[in-house]
This record gives C-alpha cells, structure tokens and sequence, in this order.
C-alpha cells in the first residue's frame, strides 16, 4: 500500500572519471536521506533500502512498489577537481511521471549550501504535490566549512556502512584524517569513538584500551556539540553493547529519538533496548516502524525474529529470518536463528541443511544438540567439552552461545553456568539477553544462574516512556483563515497570479505575505488540495476558456496551455485527464458537439 507523502531516494550515480569518487555520490545520496528525514509526516525510505538498487536498472513503478513510496528522487553527481556537477529528478512512482528535474553546476566550496538547496527544492515540490508539510528554513546541517574535511569524514562513513571490523578500523582511520583538517569537526569524533567501541566490543582490540579510546572521543565529540542526535546514538551504543549500562542507554537514545522518531535505525535499537528489558510488545511496534521506513533491511528482519525466539514463538521467528534471509542470504546473524528456531522446532531436515555454512567443529557441535535435545541421547562432561575447545579454533566463531547451549543440554549445568558467568562477565553481546534465551531453560533451577539474573535484570527498573518531539504547528485562527482564503483567491482571480511561470509555493505564500509552512496548512486542511491542484485548477479554467473561444482557433491547444501557465506537455496532459477524464482533444471535441 502506497503511503502519499513518501520517497526513496534512490543513489545518486557516479559520473566522475574517478571511480573512487563513489564515496562522495554516496555521501550527497545520504546527506538528502537524512534532510528529508527531519520533515514530519514525511516517510523517507532509510538507507539500507535504497541502496539495495545500487547499480540496478528497474522500473520506477516496481520499486515504488517494493519500497511502498508514492515518489521517487534518482540522480547522478559528476566530480571533476573543485567542479561539482549534479542532477536531480523527481518521479511519481504510480505512473513514472516525472514531477521536477533539474541540473546543478557548482564549485566544491559550495558543496554544503548545495546539498540544503537541492533538499529544501525537493521537500517543496513534495509538498505541492502530495500535501502539507511543515519544512525547516535549512534541512543540511554539517558543523564544518572544511570540504577536504568533510571529504574524508564521507570516506569514513562509507568504509563504516560496510559492517565488518576492517571496514571499522579503515573508518577510524579516514575519520582522524577528517580531524586532522579540521579538529572543530563534531561528527568524526563520534563516528570514531563508535568505531572503536565496535572492535573492543568484538574482540579485535584489546576492550579496556579501545573503551579508553572511544569515551575520550565521545567527550570530546560531546564538548562541541552535546546536542547531536548522532552523539546521543553513537553513545547509546556503546553503553548498551559495551558496558551493559542499559538504562544509561536508553536515556542517550531517548534523546536521538525525540529528534528523529522516524529514524528507522534509532527505532530497531529502541527495540532491542526493550527486547533487553522483557518489553517485548513495545519491542515489536518499534521495530515494525523500522520496517516501514527500511523494509529491505536484513538487521530490522533479524530483530524482529529474536524477539519472536525470545518469546518462544519459533515458527514466526522463522518465518521473519526467510524474509530476511531473502533479501541478504549471506547474513550471519539471521542464518544462526535460523539454525537455532529449526533445532527448537526439531525441522530435521532443515536443520541439518543449515549446518552446510559451518566451520566443522561448529557442524559436530549443533549435531549433538539436535541428538541431546530430540534424540534424548546423553554426553558426558569430557566429551562436551573436547567439542567446545575445538570452537576455539574456528576462523570464523559463531555468532550464538553454541557452547554454551551444549553445555547445558548434555547436562552439566553447574559447568554451564560457570561459562556462562565467564560470558556475562566480559559482556559477550551473544548472552545480552540470558534471562530470555529458551535454550537456557534448564539452567533455571540452578542458584548460580538466579545470581545472576538478580544483579543483571534487576527488578522494576522502568525504562521510562519514549515520548515524541512536540513541533510548533501551522494552523491559522478562524479569522486568519477567512481572511487568508479570500486575498488568496484575489491574487489567483483578479492578478492571474497562476500564469507565473514555474510558480512554486513560496512564491505563492511572499506574494500574499503568509509564511509558506501556513499557507500549505491552509491549501490542504482548509481547501482541501494540495498546491499543485489549487494553482492548476485556476490554469485548468482558463484553459478550457480559452480553447472554446472562437478567436483562438488559429492557436494551438499546447500554446494556449502555455498561455494558462502550465510548463510543460505532459504536466497540462496529466492534470487534464486527472481532472476530466478525457485528453484536451477529446474534450474540445466534446464541446463543440453541443
């Protein structure tokens, strides 16, 4: 179902001779990403989504469609030295009509004064054709006028959106270069903080030096600017996956949140920070927002499978993970749900099938689980844990507690809880949630494990509420509305205002002294048409006025249009049907027959 006032901007095509520059195409792509979103009431399909058509030709129509988005914005930047040349267009996705296109030829220097012109471009043609939207004087905030700076800061972000531990520690690196530009630079120093809190939470640095490293960062970050919705993101997660401080977490977050209630990373992280607390209702609504606004995202599909595994609603956890699965089979995190929901449902076949993508002592270890758990087949202490010292020696170790869960299925629970205590203790991201994890069911009944439950989920701790930002509205009085309406349909009645050429809403709105915000209030709560219908109904009239008079035979039915205000061929084509049901042809035709 398509939602009205919706887009996915899709990534902008690099066309400079520099493959490399792939990472500033990308950047400007997610710089209107993020503009757009600030907007209320305006869904912007999130990144993941969008950039799952890189470099992938499909009509307009389809991914409309797939995304659920009414438009669709579609570009190209070419970089030569300080010349930056970008094109936009924007495209209603029902029919690939394109609204609005336009080309942008300016230097490097400019590149942020750009970015804010060509968002708040597309936000007003948004609004003209799909309704009210209160847009913000600036959409593109970037705390720095140093493009080299900015330059490496993009190149950071883009080794960061790779999602492994080379892609972190390449990120880090291009971040300090960033600084070493400029050092007033807020952004970098939380991308490098989170950067660091990554490889010290996965093991690829040693954690309390790498921990060091990130809060030294993240304070600095947060001297220059503690108002950062990315600050406050960046240091949610590193109190939750890092320190285990989740309460402290979901404070930081609560404050990204409040700014960007339609982010739909903030919105998965929101679940996983209820998901940790047992809240699993408020879990699923956040998380089903994330998939409104990222529906191709294989993380947001994860997320919601473990909530359902958590819950012991395996068949719907495996339901969701093929979803994901579909979009991304190679990601690791949903094949081990996979694995795990397929064992806990004793799916012999699938379960044995999923064991192809594991290391060989991971293959013998699930084997045995599957025999212990449905084949009621006993093992004893040494066996169990000659299997698990060959874990050790994987390339790749899984993502899921495997050893733990053979531990406490052959039976040795004291063992079990033991290891499990050792996992705790050094925060292993893969036991963050042990109260809940039905595959430590047995441990229940040992003391060791209750321990543990009381000092790592202690009672009535309250996350609190996640409360959205109030925005000042636009509404007029009565008596603005009345008096707002009529000097309206003055300018358009008497002024032939709607002749304009390229006549936009601010237009419109300086030309009757009403900010832009109100009078799109007022078009659209008040009259009841967007922009777009209000302006070209009047050209619309004066059109079909023109065309039965008998002194403009000699003209054509497109310059008489063009007489009326409307710009181009297909525009006065497309609003003309839309509005009689018949082509102009056709309806000339029509009334000259009475």
């Amino acid at each position: 179902m398509l939602i009205e006032k919706s887009i996915a901007v899709l990534p902008f095509e690099n066309l400079s001779s520099d493959p490399e520059n792939e990472y500033f195409s990308d950047g400007m792509t997610e710089e209107i990403i993020n503009a757009l979103s600030q907007i209320e009431h305006l869904k912007v399909t999130a990144r993941t989504s969008s950039f799952a058509f890189k470099n992938r030709r499909q009509d307009i129509r389809k991914i409309g469609r797939e995304l659920g988005v009414s438009l669709v914005l579609e570009g190209s930047v070419r970089k030569s030295k300080e010349r930056l040349r970008i094109t936009a267009q924007l495209i209603r996705a029902a029919d690939g009509f394109h609204i609005w296109s336009e080309n942008f030829d300016r230097n490097m220097k400019d590149v942020f004064e750009l970015q804010d012109e060509i968002s708040l471009l597309i936000a007003d043609k948004i609004r003209e054709h799909c309704g009210h939207l209160s847009i913000q004087e600036h959409l593109v905030k970037i705390n720095t006028s140093d493009v080299q700076a900015y330059q490496y800061y993009l190149k950071g972000r883009h080794h960061y959106n790779l999602w492994n531990m080379a892609g972190f520690a390449a990120a880090a690196k291009e971040f300090q270069n960033s600084l070493r530009e400029d050092p007033s630079f807020d952004l970098p120093y939380f991308g490098i903080g989170l950067c660091y809190s990554f490889l010290g939470s996965w093991g690829d640095m040693e954690r309390s030096a790498a921990f060091e490293l990130a809060e030294a960062y993240f304070a600095r970050g947060s001297e220059l600017n503690g108002r950062s919705s990315y600050g406050h993101y960046s240091m949610a997660k590193h109190r939750f996956w890092g320190l285990w401080k989740h309460k402290e977490a979901h404070d930081s977050l609560l404050k990204a949140y409040v700014d960007q209630p339609q982010d739909s990373g903030i919105n998965e992280f929101m679940a996983e920070i209820h998901t940790r607390a047992g809240n699993f209702s408020t879990a699923l609504k956040y998380i089903e927002t994330s998939l409104q606004i990222d529906p191709l995202s294989p993380s947001h599909y994860y997320t919601k499978a473990n909530i359902y595994y958590l819950q012991g609603r395996f068949s719907e956890a495996l339901t969701t993970i093929e979803k994901g699965l579909s979009i991304h089979p190679e990601f690791t995190i949903s094949r081990e749900v996979k694995t795990i929901c397929a064992l806990q449902l004793g799916q012999s076949e699938a379960f044995h099938k999923s064991l192809v993508v594991y290391e060989a002592p991971v293959q013998e270890i699930l084997a045995a689980l599957y025999q212990l758990i449905h084949k009621d087949q006993k093992m004893g202490f040494e066996q169990a844990r000659k299997l698990n010292n060959e874990l050790q020696q994987v390339v790749h170790p899984p993502l899921l507690a495997w050893d733990l869960y053979l531990m406490v299925h052959s039976g040795n629970l004291e063992e079990a809880a033991r290891l499990l205590h050792s996992k705790v203790n050094d925060k292993m991201g893969q036991v963050l949630n042990f109260k809940y994890d039905p595959m430590l069911l047995p441990l229940h009944k040992i003391k060791a494990y209750r321990e543990l439950i009381i000092r790592y989920f202690p009672p009535n701790r309250s996350l609190g509420t996640s409360k959205k930002l109030t925005r000042a509205k636009d509404a007029l009085s009565d008596e603005d509305v009345k008096h707002y309406s009529a000097l309206l349909q003055s300018v358009m009645e008497h002024e032939n205002h709607y002749r304009t050429v390229n006549l936009g809403l601010k237009d419109l709105a300086e030309k009757i002294n009403l900010h832009p915000n109100k009078l799109s209030w007022l078009l659209n709560e008040k009259m009841g048409k967007n922009f777009y219908e209000f302006v070209n109904s009047f050209r619309l009239k004066d059109f079909q006025e023109r065309a039965i008079d008998p002194r403009n035979q000699h003209l054509s039915l497109l310059g008489l249009a063009y007489e009326s205000g409307f710009n181009s061929k297909s525009v006065f084509n497309d609003y003309f049907k839309k509005s009689t049901g018949l082509t102009p042809k056709s309806w000339l035709k029509q009334q000259h027959g009475r």
